[in-house]
This record gives structure tokens, C-alpha cells and sequence, in this order.
């Protein structure tokens, strides 16, 4: 390793040559300007890197007939050199880059790399990106390195030694910091509904963007989260500091955050230099699908573009144009969708910030490229909800996805569909926003009898799931919870029980999650009289989960509800036999009117008098709502 002299440019970097920049908060900059002073003497140079922070002078017109630049991500400058014909946009994920510098098409001859100072033995930290870098410098020719004190020392697969550096220079900088990340009462939503997806104990990956960062701010109540994530940020850096990340129920490198790179800031930096914690390795080894997969509860969280109504995902284009890359997405997407347990999660804004127009298209705008195909969508969320698609039915898809549309967007996509037959022309959508609760996401955990269910709206989508209901139900259940005798539940008959008005009438189901899809287990409605202060209720519950509370906690939902509609008053037809439900209603403040006779009884409830007992009710029960 010598100190690297201005006039050596030109026999480094040889005409034709390739020359990979590093990436991240590490770009050496100082390195880059250097060279770029003897531009004029270079001819027909290729410039390859990945996504960095701060300038990228190579790109400037003055350079453009020395200079190539060739990158796995673009920034708004390089995409603009793409669009004028002076750069290149390869799309690759980040497993797969480093092979194309070992053994494919991308050999390298010079890598410009940013490092601490050697240790006593010899060996210097890639620091905070070890990421393509690490590639870069096995195969390249020559390897020049800015060595900046100032590098965090890192741990895990994160060196180099020193003989391996040809050239370098000394330059001492702050690394760069990316840009803090801006959420609105829409990432917000989003953040809360894919919290809801995400069990205790579970390893999590996030994606660059807002979407998912928000989602990783939403993490702040779970317990015992592990990190296996190929960028390491602030987010993620707050959650092991409150004592959410402890790894301690990882079952592949157990209490180890792995990572590939960080990004952040200055703060964030100071984290992770000499953290033993903290462990980075290659893009190559961090990102393999299958090394991902054997982290049980596997959560990827990443951002899109656009997603069609087959859940076919756009991430680094818009038509024709190119945008940002490929990056983890598919391979965590599909390590995810590996792992025993494991969610992979596409989270995403309803609408484009700029034009307003829809993320969630009934067809794909010519020129777009799917990143992840419709088999490996597991679940979808929008500020309007979650749409899990694994499994699915394409009729099923289209329909939970046009539910988490933005309410502007869902008649235009439901007339798409149906064009394409792809949804039955009675399927119609409902007024949108249902009753949500104060923190405007309309689903919550609710834990009954030591188990975790999910409360939440009924949606039309739920029409199927609603038919596996009634087809579970015994013969009793459905005399004593229907009124008759019936024998059949039709996908129409469903689906109009399912598509309830939810800004009149209510209907709320308990789900549980069975295999990574969701079960009913309990109905409770409502249905608003003319005058607005009165509404008939029914409940059915699962014969597996009676007398654990859910019609009564059901009760007192509708009733929160209600109170806050301006409904007065409760009632509903109960058989004779059905004791259950009649003490239920006695037990919320109801009484019976009509006479002993009739061959049904019907009790009032004042709304008031079911919110007075709903504590007491749910103490009794030992039913608990999940934060």
C-alpha cells in the first residue's frame, strides 16, 4: 500500500477500463475528485456503482465522452443522465451483483473504496458499507482506498487487509447523512396496519422509503424483535436501543443484528462503530433468499411504485421511465416468503405524492417492470388496510385490493375488473371508510381466554371466508343463530352479508389467523332503523370459541360505536332456547318487552347502559385489546 500520486491516474486507469465506485455513506469522494482531475486523459472509462449519498460530478456533460457511468440504482441526477443517453441503469438485485463482478459480464479493473485506518494488524473496516464493496475489492486489479479516521470500525465480514490496497490517500471527513425521512398521517396508517402483521419474536428486514420506515417506527410495543436487514438506519437503531431488538428469539445467529450496510446519521454512525452486536457482511451472503429463510418469522418490509390488481409489483420503473433499482426487494421478498412463518410485506402509499393517481392499477402501464411477480405477494398495506394475497384467487385478490384503494380510485378499478371479468358484476363497492378508531385504523388484536384474535370490519372480499363460516357451523348453530333452518350460503348470499354500508349499518368480525390466513370465529351487527336512533343487533360465535366473551365484547363495540353515531337504543329477537344470548342482554342493562308467548323474545338495550358495564364485562372475561 503507497500513497497514491496525481500522476498515476492515467496508468491506473487504463482506456477501456472499469471502475467500480463504493457505495452508501461511504463513496470516497476525495478519491473521485482526484480522478476526475485527469478525466482528459482517460478514454472510453465505465463507472459502476451502486445507490450513494451526496454528488456524483462523474455524471456532469463534461465527462460524457471519457466517461460512462453504469449504476444499480438511480438517484433524480443519474436518472436524467439515462434519460439523455449518457449513463446506464443495470437492473439487478443486490444478491446478485457481486457475481457479476466475479465470474459474469462486470469484471473489474480499478475498485475506489472509502476504509479506516489499518488496526495494529494490518487490516482496515469497510465500515459502513460492506454491501457490492467487499466484491469489489476481491476482483478488481487494483483497489485505491481513501482511508478516512473517521470510519466506523465495524464488525462481522468487514475488513480488508491492507496488502490487498494498492494506493491510497489520507483524507479525514464526516461520512454523509442521509436525509431524515418525512411521514404524514398516511405512513402514519400504514405504519399501525402492518405493525398488526408482525408477531413478537419475529426478524425484520426494512427497504428504503417512508413506507417502510414508518412501519419500523410503528414496532415500538413489540418485544423481543431480531434484524436480519441489508440496511441498518436510524429506525431500526431506535428500536434496539428501546429495547424492542434483542435477538434473543432469532434462531439463526441468535442476538446478532446483521446487516450490509448503514445509513443514517451522525448519531447513527457513532451506534454501530466497534458495536459487536452489530455484524456486516456481503450483499451476496446478507441477501441470499436462502439465508434469509432460515430466520423463522422472517418480515420483509419493502416500498413499491405500483401494484396491479393481481398483485404484480413495480418498483423500479413507471412506464418507460427508470427510477431508483431493484435493490433487496426481491431477495427479501422471496426469503421471507421461504422462512417457517414468515410475511413478506409490500407497504405503500394508496396514491402518488405529485399527480394523486393510483399505486394500485387495474393494468400495468406499458414499459413497467414487475420487481416481484403475483406468486410471491404475500400482503399488501395502504393507509386503507391490508390485503393478504397469498393463496388467493385472482377474483379474491382484485377484491381485497380494491378495498385498500384509495376511495377516489375503487369504482374505476371495480369497472376495470369487471371488464376483465375478473370480479362477478353483482360485486359492487360500499360506501368507503368504515367506522375506524381514534388512531384511524380500523383493526385491532384483542386477546380472548390467553389467545390472540384479530377485530376488525367485515369487508366484501371476506364473502368466501364468510361461507367457510356457515359451512362450519352445526345444525344448532345455525337454528338458534340464523333463525331457521338453512342449508346453503351462496358466493351472492355471502357477499351481501359481507358488503355492509358501514357508515349506517355495521358489521364487525373476530378473526383468527390459522396458517397465515384468517378464520372467522364471531359476527356482531348492526342495522340502523330510519329514525337513526335505533338498530337491531345479532351475533353468531364459532362453537369452538362460545363462552369466551366474544359476543359480549362484540356488544360493547357496536355500542362504542353507536354512542358516537347518535343511536339510542339496542334491540334484538332472541329464540326461546338461546339462553346464552338472552342472559347476555340482561346482563348489558337490556329488558325484555312482549309477552312470554311470542315464539320470539325481544329485549331493549340503551347504548349507555352497554358502555357502563363494557369494563366490568371484559374484566370478568380476562379480555384484553392489544396495543
Amino acid at each position: 500500500m503507497k500513497p497514491l500520486e496525481e500522476r498515476d491516474w492515467p496508468k491506473i486507469v487504463r482506456p477501456g477500463s472499469r471502475v467500480f465506485i463504493g457505495g452508501g455513506a461511504s463513496v470516497p469522494h476525495a478519491l473521485v475528485e482526484s480522478m476526475l482531475r485527469h478525466a482528459d486523459s482517460f478514454k472510453d472509462v465505465e463507472l459502476v456503482h451502486i445507490h450513494g449519498l451526496g454528488e456524483t460530478p462523474w455524471i456532469d456533460p463534461q465527462y460524457e465522452q471519457v466517461l460512462r457511468t453504469n449504476s444499480f440504482f438511480l438517484t433524480p441526477a443519474l436518472r436524467d443522465a439515462v434519460e439523455r443517453g449518457h449513463a446506464d441503469y443495470t437492473p439487478c438485485p443486490l444478491s446478485e451483483v457481486a457475481s457479476l463482478f466475479e465470474e459474469g459480464p462486470l469484471p473489474l479493473d480499478v475498485a475506489l473504496i472509502q476504509v479506516s485506518p489499518p488496526d495494529a494488524n494490518g487490516w482496515c473496516s469497510f465500515g459502513v458499507s460492506v454491501d457490492v464493496v467487499k466484491s469489489a475489492a476481491k476482483c478488481a486489479r487494483t483497489v485505491i482506498a481513501q482511508i478516512n479516521p473517521r470510519m466506523p470500525r465495524t464488525c462481522g465480514d468487514a475488513r480488508i487487509s491492507r496488502g490487498k490496497i494498492a494506493f491510497f490517500i489520507a483524507h479525514e471527513a464526516d461520512l454523509p447523512e442521509a436525509s431524515a425521512v418525512v411521514l404524514d398521517e398516511r405512513h402514519e396508517r400504514i405504519g399501525r396496519y402492518a405493525a398488526q402483521l408482525i408477531d413478537d419474536g419475529a426478524t425484520i428486514q426494512i427497504g428504503l422509503g417512508n413506507s417502510p420506515e414508518a412501519v419500523a417506527r410503528a414496532l415500538k410495543n413489540h418485544r423481543h424483535l431480531g434484524i436480519h436487514s441489508g440496511l441498518f438506519n436510524d429506525a431500526l437503531m431506535d428500536l434496539v436501543r428501546c429495547g424492542v431488538v434483542d435477538g434473543s428469539m432469532k434462531n439463526y445467529q441468535p442476538g446478532r443484528i446483521i446487516a450490509s450496510h448503514v445509513m443514517g446519521s451522525h448519531d447513527l454512525y457513532q451506534f454501530v462503530d466497534g458495536n459487536e452486536d452489530i455484524h456486516l457482511h456481503p450483499s451476496d451472503w446478507v441477501n441470499d433468499p436462502c439465508r434469509i429463510a432460515r430466520n423463522d418469522r422472517m418480515v420483509a418490509i419493502n416500498g413499491a411504485r405500483e401494484i396491479d390488481l393481481t398483485g404484480q409489483v413495480v418498483r423500479d420503473s413507471s412506464g418507460h421511465r427508470f427510477y431508483g433499482g431493484i435493490g433487496a426487494l426481491q431477495d427479501f421478498i422471496r426469503g421471507a416468503g421461504r422462512s417457517k412463518g414468515g410475511r413478506p410485506i409490500i407497504a405503500l402509499t394508496s396514491t402518488a405524492d405529485v399527480t394523486g393517481a393510483s399505486r394500485i392499477v387495474a393494468g400495468l402501464e406499458s414499459g413497467s417492470g414487475v420487481c416481484t411477480g403475483r406468486g410471491d405477494v404475500h400482503h399488501v398495506v395502504t393507509e386503507f388496510g391490508v390485503a393478504s394475497l397469498h393463496g388467493r384467487s385472482i377474483r379474491e385478490r382484485v377484491a381485497r385490493l380494491v378495498e385498500i384503494a384509495h376511495p377516489d380510485h375503487r369504482e374505476t378499478l371495480l369497472e376495470e375488473a369487471r371488464q376483465r371479468g375478473w370480479l362477478p358484476r353483482f360485486f359492487t363497492m360500499p360506501v368507503p371508510e368504515a367506522e375506524v378508531a381514534d388512531d384511524g385504523v380500523e383493526s385491532s388484536w384483542v386477546r380472548f381466554q390467553d389467545a390472540r384474535f384479530l377485530l376488525r370490519p367485515l369487508h366484501p372480499s371476506d364473502m368466501r371466508t364468510l361461507q367457510e363460516f356457515f359451512y362450519s357451523h352445526d345444525e344448532e348453530t345455525v337454528r338458534l343463530r340464523y333463525g331457521y333452518q338453512r342449508d346453503r350460503m351462496t358466493g351472492e348470499s355471502a357477499y351481501k352479508l359481507a358488503a355492509v354500508d358501514q357508515r349506517k349499518d355495521l358489521a364487525l368480525g373476530i378473526f383468527v389467523e390459522n396458517h397465515g390466513r384468517q378464520e372467522l370465529r364471531a359476527i356482531g351487527r348492526y342495522y340502523l332503523e330510519a329514525d337513526g336512533k335505533r338498530a337491531e343487533v345479532a351475533f353468531v360465535v364459532h362453537e369452538t370459541t362460545r363462552h369466551s366473551g366474544m359476543a359480549g365484547y362484540l356488544l360493547g363495540e357496536l355500542a362504542s360505536i353507536a354512542d358516537r353515531r347518535g343511536v339510542l337504543t339496542f334491540w334484538a329477537n332472541v329464540l326461546p332456547d338461546n339462553r346464552a344470548m338472552a342472559g347476555l342482554f340482561l346482563a348489558a342493562g337490556g329488558s325484555e318487552v312482549g309477552s312470554p308467548m311470542d315464539e320470539e323474545r325481544t329485549f331493549n338495550m340503551p347504548v349507555a347502559g352497554i358502555l357502563q358495564s363494557r369494563a366490568g364485562f371484559m374484566e370478568l372475561k380476562n379480555i384484553q385489546r392489544i396495543d
